[in-house]
């Protein structure tokens, strides 16, 4: 190759200073050749790393694009669209991952190794014979210069003879070294050219594969596809700007609108309370005994749920249990060191809890809200309405109004004197201004002058002592609800039907009438006001069981059956209009408060939303009930007609037997007759009175067939 410097080989045996001094050129080119190497080999890894890193990067990229359709982000939901699309990219960008992987390794194989085994065999091959050519070249001159020593006066032979021999190995070795060495750096000169080129023509062919492949999966349809997804984001864009402005706008106004309300404790005149609330949550300060007289107070967030009053610290996920708030009593206490505190009290007096409100407003809304949720309003379906009657109702109670108690006094009939009625429950008890309170709204679907029954009597108190027993009733007890007395059937548990119902009894009072719906509605209406008026709002809890045969009411704790309605003494059902959670029945029964042997009592109970399915239960027990019965006098009259038939039968059969025997007899007489006429030797049958006379029974017979 034209250009390319040597050195001369010929020249290497006289070792001469100009020899060395082209020598010395050509190692530091070798030098410079191998640090410039070096470079350029770690500038290529760089190249070769980066590329090892993309193909990883973009292939985990579509790795994870794929499972996005896995994950589950708490407010992302299932976005089919997002999934497609980003299953989409997904596969491009596998292609292009598997194209990078592609160029990866024609990078190893054709940029890569080229200049590695420059690097690490003809660079460290000229560093080899340099260090053994100059070891070989020290050996040398160490040979001459003994040489050069000998003593000209002593002359040793055997001396001279090792000395000779010392410079002969020791030139040759230089000699031989030289020759190789030479010729290394002189096909260095050509090996550096080769280094260079064969990397970066690696590089260049690698590239344009790469292109090409590309060029194939990058194609028009996805183009499209792209231009789509670029429309889609500038959408988003759009549309994330306008609710950024909105909601922008949303923090001004509710900047200027909760203005008066960054005050603790605001002015009751502009912001007053709502007495009427069943359900209120916000922070308060909860007091806690620390010791005999030190207590600490700790701030938490409070919230009513249901029946229930709960407490959540700030950062936990949800709230726990803080009291059961059902029947308790609240009232607001006076505290030494804190302002607007108030107590709740369990209705079983064993918990109590005393909480601070901030401001007067809260104070008086949290008193308010726990004393409607203590009363069960929230079961109700417009509690708030329910809470506001209820409220206005117990204020009317306290204090009624003159032209109430005149009208009144009008209404009771002149001389009438009230019988004093018995309440068998505390709970449900009315004094004498109870009983004129709700005798004043009475219908008259109802029976004036009615008392309310508002609990269930325990079977174990039903018989009072002491209480008169009527003939009639030849010593069985006799049960304030109608409930009959008697020995309870078998046949309940084989019934058909067996549905059971969570119910809540509210009261009872007899009823004038029994053939229309609004019975149960006006006894709804009157049991309601009663309860709200004297604030009566326990109720007792227990399982309703509808069966072919009667309903029961069952303790939930003991299975004890509290009451029992006979199913053909229920006359009428019928849920609430409005509320279905109330539903009730019509119970003729004989005996009651009337004149007349029957009378009628309407229970009304409240439910969990299953007033119209208990109703539905009893219609069909009900129908249950009426075509066993006629299948029963079906199957009777059946019966009947099968036992006529049998007697038939028996009779035919008996009249069969008799003619059977008449026949027997009759063959009987005859052989016998044969047999006297036969014997020659005089012998004579004797018969029997008895063979007599059946002979002239079957003779008879004999003729009446003759005759037939």
């Amino acid at each position: 190759m034209p250009g390319i410097d040597k050195l001369p080989i010929e020249e290497t045996l006289e070792d001469s200073p100009q020899t060395r001094s082209l020598l010395g050129v050509f190692e530091e080119d070798a030098t410079a050749i191998s640090n410039y190497m070096n470079q350029l080999y770690q500038a290529m890894h760089r190249i070769y790393d980066a590329q090892n890193e993309l193909s990883a990067a973009t292939h985990l990229t579509s790795k994870l694009l794929k499972e996005y359709e896995k994950q589950r982000f708490p407010l992302g939901g299932d976005d089919e669209v997002m999934s497609s699309t980003l299953q989409q990219f997904s596969k491009v960008i596998d292609e292009l991952s598997s194209c990078h992987a592609v160029l990866s390794t024609q990078l190893a194989d054709a940029m890569m190794f080229p200049i590695t085994q420059f690097k690490e065999r003809d660079l460290k091959e000229i560093l080899t014979l340099k260090e053994v050519f100059q070891i070989a070249s020290n050996d040398h001159d160490a040979a001459i210069n003994r040489y050069s020593r000998l003593s000209k006066k002593r002359e040793n032979d055997k001396v001279k003879y090792e000395v000779t021999e010392d410079v002969y190995t020791s030139r040759k070795k230089q000699h031989q070294t030289m020759m190789h060495y030479f010729c290394a750096l002189n096909t260095l000169q050509y090996k550096k050219k080769i280094a260079l080129l064969e990397p970066l023509l690696g590089y260049m062919q690698a590239q344009i594969s790469f292109f090409k492949m590309g060029s194939e999966n990058l194609n028009e349809q996805l183009e499209e596809f792209l231009a789509n997804i670029g429309t889609s984001v500038q959408n988003v864009r759009r549309e994330m700007d306008s609710d950024v402005e909105t909601m922008q706008q949303t923090i001004e106004d509710l900047e200027v609108a909760s203005d008066p309300l960054y005050v603790p404790d605001p002015d009751p005149t502009k912001f007053p309370v709502n007495r009427n609330l069943t359900r209120k949550a916000g922070y308060l300060n909860a007091r806690n005994k620390t010791g005999l007289v030190s207590s600490t107070w700790d701030r938490q967030f409070y919230f009513t749920q249901g029946g229930n009053l709960m407490s959540q610290a700030r950062g936990d996920v949800a709230g726990g249990l803080a009291m059961d708030i059902d029947n308790c009593s609240v009232m607001a206490v006076d505290c030494e060191d804190r302002r607007y505190c108030f107590q709740i009290t369990s209705f079983d007096g064993k918990k109590s809890s005393i909480l601070q409100a901030e401001s007067k407003k809260d104070h008086e809304e949290w008193i308010c809200t726990i004393n409607n949720i203590s009363k069960q309003i929230y079961l109700s379906e417009n509690p708030e309405e329910t809470a506001a009657r209820v409220n206005q109702s117990a204020l009317e109670a306290v204090t009624p109004s003159p032209s109430f108690q005149q009208r009144h006094e009008s209404l009771r009939p002149a001389g009438q004197s009230r019988p004093p009625t018995a309440r068998t429950s505390s709970s449900g008890s009315l004094g004498s201004e109870s009983t004129n309170l709700a005798a004043l709204s009475l219908d008259s679907l109802v029976a004036p002058d009615t008392p309310i029954q508002f609990d269930i009597i325990s079977p174990v108190c039903e018989d009072l002592p002491g209480q008169a027993k009527t003939s009639g009733q030849g010593g069985r007890r006799t049960n304030p609800f109608g409930e009959s007395g008697g020995s309870t059937k078998s046949e309940t548990e084989d019934s058909i039907l067996h549905q059971l119902f969570i119910v809540r009894f509210l009261g009872s009072m007899e009823v004038k009438s029994d053939d229309h719906p609004d019975v149960v509605y006006e006894t709804m209406r009157q049991i309601l006001a009663a309860r709200a008026i004297h604030n009566i709002f326990r109720m007792t809890e227990s399982h309703l069981l509808v069966t072919c045969d009667c309903l029961k009411l069952i303790d939930p704790q003991t299975q004890v059956t509290r009451l029992t309605f006979p199913l053909p003494c229920v006359v009428l059902y019928a849920t609430h209009q409005e509320n279905k959670r109330l539903f009730g029945f019509v119970l003729r029964t004989s005996g009651g408060r009337s004149e007349s042997n029957l009378s009628s009592v309407c229970y009304i109970f409240e439910s969990n939303n299953e007033g119209e399915k208990i109703c539905d239960s009893v219609g069909l027990a009900k129908q249950i009930a009426l075509h066993a019965e006629l299948d029963r006098r079906a199957s009777e009259k059946q019966k009947e007609i099968e036992r006529v038939k049998e007697k038939q039968q028996k009779e035919l059969n008996k009249q069969k037997q008799i003619e059977k025997d008449l026949e027997e007899q009759s063959r009987l007489i005859a052989a016998s007759s044969r047999t006297n006429q036969a014997s020659s030797e005089g012998q004579f049958v004797v018969l029997s009175s008895s063979q007599s006379e059946e002979s002239d029974l079957g003779e008879e017979g004999k003729k009446r067939e003759s005759e037939a």
